[in-house]
């Protein structure tokens, strides 16, 4: 299949397209100036509040008129630029392609050499993510704002939690959970006048974004490399991706001196290690080991993306959202339960060694590019602009894209788009549907292709419209069943193609504890594909969270930080005080009014499910961790989700 790298199918589209966009932007621009000027967010509310000479109130009344006329004189050339970009859109294709151009050896054709369908197996990590990238007026309708520095910061703690190296943690004592959040900072320490960083006992594992300091008292001028992956070094990737770190527990908790020459006992610096350090396709860019590039970000570069300003250096938040007591319960719980065959737990990074992601409401264009921007210096192929645009394929006019982007760093081999022709109201101004694609992840001894197969959505997001959502999963099974059907270059007989999973991820826009959402709980969708947070309709496991935070208080100081925010999210109270909860229906009762009746663990909208079945005869797919991702926090409204996903090959292919 042949993937589209530009929208229209010539250049002379290409070119009356260009001209009719500059005629409609600057009328799109100062609209959006102009109505995002008078929705404040939450920040900037308490900042009008405590000062009234607030200078963003001053630029309001400074610049509201400016914009109004300036709008008013760009009408008619909008007007011209509509008549000429709209049927445009009926020869404009579904998406558009990208791949990294500076490409070395060690790119996505190289990842192909790597698992040849026989040995222990072979993990792949996916990872999901509602950005709401959109217009910056609509943006701060759900309280977040400035969306093309929210997309390039965005892009830069991806990249950069995605590329550190995957640190295996084994523990030797594990019935010690002694030690404390604010001690894990010794687990792996780029500390000692070697620059080597040393592995130190402790007892928990846990994945945490901890800015560390030198001898000197000043933090090292590259970033140090923190997390962990639970697994064998054997069980797929190579130990030059994966730092070792073994942990013997001690009575009383306090972790021995580490001995350099032990077995298993160096970890790597993501720093200083160099090029061992990072996947293949990752380069350090300026900015990487930055405030704001920072897997870390602290909570003055969040300032610095919101107003322009920068914090004080040195300057960190102490004010810790937990008690002693809360610390030693998320301890325990971060180990994986008795009953459950893998990890679990709430990260301040996205997984090392990212291999998919699944983004959703990346509406907006110059969003869209600066992200890729950022993105490309990991993943090497990468699909954005997912859409259509005008009266066509869809019922209603659409005026936004679909807001799905994918990025891989395996190759994409076929790709297929479908709009949800359902969609009423302010969801169907945007093209909402579902993005299908086929992604080759090896190849056999035989020339036989190792391909998987990934589907990426965003449903209706009105909540009393749940018929509407069941439809558009019974159109997402059709669809799927059909691009594989489609695609497949495979018989009983003669397979050429070995497929090696089948995941299906997004924004559903429904929960499985809400009264409201049992329609959907009940999906076939849920008998076809595995849902690894879920026991049945209506009952989440004990470990599962909420995706969707409380819009209300996405900047107090105790969650403005992936660090703060995970802690946060690790206790019973936090999740209460700062993630969704289903919509009471008693009058007069808002969240915080409410706490006393809430159950569960928060609204969980976003979705990682995989197939068991359909998959080459003799493979295992076994979910290996998953983890609810903070790093995002201050940028979004959503928890990113990930899945790390074992295929075992079995012993035919073997």
């Amino acid at each position: 299949m042949v993937l589209y790298t530009v929208p229209f199918p010539n250049s002379c589209l290409s070119a009356l397209h260009a001209v009719s966009w500059a005629l409609i932007f600057p009328c799109y621009w100062l609209l959006d100036r102009l109505v995002a000027s008078f929705i404040p967010v939450a920040c900037q509310k308490r900042q009008q509040a405590d000062d009234p000479c607030y200078l963003q109130l001053l630029c309001t009344v400074l610049f509201a008129p400016v914009y109004l006329a300036l709008l008013v004189a760009s009408l008619p050339f909008a007007f011209v630029g509509f008549l000429l970009w709209s049927p445009l859109q009926s020869a404009r294709r579904p998406y558009i392609y990208s791949r990294l151009e500076d490409k070395g050896l060690a790119g996505g054709a190289a990842l192909l050499s790597e698992w040849k369908g026989a040995g222990p197996g072979k993990s792949f990590c996916f990872a999901t993510a509602n950005l709401c990238l959109l217009p910056d007026s609509l943006a701060r309708l759900n309280n977040v704002f400035n969306t093309q520095a929210r997309a390039k910061e965005i892009g830069q703690r991806i990249r950069n939690g995605a590329s550190r190296p995957q640190i295996k943690i084994y523990i030797d004592s594990p019935t010690n959970t002694s030690i404390s959040a604010a001690s894990f900072s010794s687990l792996v320490s780029p500390q000692g006048s070697d620059g080597v960083a040393r592995a130190v006992p402790g007892s928990i594992k846990r994945t945490a974004s901890v800015e560390y300091k030198g001898d000197s008292g000043r933090p090292p001028s590259e970033e140090a490399a923190n997390g962990s992956a639970a697994g064998d070094p054997a069980e797929g990737g190579s130990l030059e991706d994966a730092c070792i770190v073994r942990i013997g527990g001690e009575e009383g908790g306090r972790p021995p001196e580490a001995d350099d020459s032990a077995p298993g006992g160096q970890a790597r610096n993501g720093a200083s290690g160099g090029p061992r350090g990072q996947t293949p396709n990752h380069s350090q860019r300026d900015g990487d080991s930055g405030s704001l590039g920072s897997p870390s970000a602290s909570r003055e570069s969040l300032v610095k993306v919101r107003d322009g300003s920068s914090g004080e250096p040195g300057s960190t938040n102490s004010k810790l959202p937990y008690k002693a007591s809360g610390v030693k319960k998320a301890a325990a719980r971060k180990r994986r339960h008795p009953d459950e065959a893998f990890d679990h737990e709430v990260s301040a990074f996205f997984p090392a060694n990212l291999d998919f992601l699944c983004l959703q409401e990346v509406f907006d264009k110059r969003a869209a590019s600066k992200l890729k921007a950022q993105l490309h210096g990991y993943f090497e192929y990468i699909l954005y602009d997912v859409g259509v645009y005008g009266c066509q394929g869809c019922c209603s006019f659409k005026c936004l894209n679909s807001g799905l982007f994918f990025a891989s760093r395996y190759p994409i081999m076929d790709v297929a788009y479908h709009c949800y022709p359902n969609g009423r109201g302010s969801d169907g101004l945007a093209s909402k549907g579902a993005l299908f694609l086929k992604v080759q992840v090896g190849s056999t001894p035989q020339d036989q292709r190792i391909v998987g197969y990934i589907s990426c959505t965003h449903l209706h997001a009105l909540p009393e419209d749940s018929a509407i959502r069941c439809e558009q999963l019974d159109l997402l099974q059709d669809w799927l069943a059909d691009f594989r059907k489609s695609t497949s270059s495979s018989s009983t007989a003669n397979p050429e193609e070995l497929v090696a999973f089948d995941v299906v991820c997004g924004d559903f826009n429904f929960d499985n504890c809400s009264s409201d959402d049992k329609l959907e709980q009940q999906h076939s969708l849920f008998t076809h594909y595995k849902d690894p947070c879920r026991l049945g309709p209506g009952e989440e496991k004990s470990w599962a969270i909420g995706t969707m935070l409380d819009i209300d208080n996405l900047y107090d100081e105790d969650v403005c930080t992936p660090d703060n925010l995970q802690k946060v999210l690790e206790t019973e109270e936090g999740r209460r005080e700062y993630l969704a909860f289903p919509t009471s229906k008693s009058p007069g009762a808002g969240q915080k009014g409410r706490k006393d009746l809430l159950k569960g663990n928060g609204r969980r909208i976003d979705y990682m499910l995989y197939a068991e079945e359909g998959l080459c005869p003799d493979w295992k797919a076994e979910v290996e961790e998953f983890s609810f991702i903070t790093q995002l926090s201050g940028l979004t409204d959503h928890l990113p989700v990930a899945m790390r996903l074992m295929v075992s090959a079995g012993e035919e292919e073997a």
